[in-house]
């Protein structure tokens, strides 16, 4: 199967990189591009945040320029990543309330045909919340997970 547009979630985090990396590689060997997408959940913060940035209308502008450093660092991972292995790159940023929904929304307005994301891998209850399980019984594209 060769793929032609590989959509690539990122919060910065260590497994997104390297999620980013084998989505990369990935690109290189079936001559895709990637597509890079940076989520900031809508909605306020409560005390069970787990001290993400949250997208309001309300917010201070530190918060808006601590938003805008953190989409930045984590699309030029993405970035660094697709020109490591000579592949074209796009990025989106948007807000969403439910970043599963922007992430399904994603692949099919950029006609993605495959989906590389990383998991945080929890179980039990904490998974019940999983972005990363939500797009997999949602998309409409095959999803790699990435551990």
């Amino acid at each position: 199967m060769s793929y032609q547009n590989i959509l690539v979630p990122t919060d910065g985090s260590q497994r997104s990189r390297r999620a980013a990396a084998l989505a990369a590689k990935l690109a290189a060997k079936c001559g895709a591009h990637l597509t890079s997408l940076y989520i900031v959940p809508e909605g306020v913060p409560t005390l069970f945040s787990g001290g993400k940035l949250y997208g309001s209308g309300v917010i201070s502008a530190a918060t808006r320029d601590a938003i805008r450093k953190t989409t930045a660092e984590a699309i030029e991972g993405v970035e660094r990543e697709a020109r490591k292995a000579g592949v074209r790159h796009a990025s989106i940023r948007t807000r969403a309330p439910a970043p599963w929904q922007a992430i399904v929304r994603a692949a099919r307005s950029e006609k993605c045909d495959l989906i590389v994301m990383a998991t945080h891998g929890r179980s039990g209850l904490a998974a019940l919340g999983s972005q990363t399980m939500k797009t997999v019984a949602h998309s409409p594209v095959p999803v790699l997970v990435c551990r």
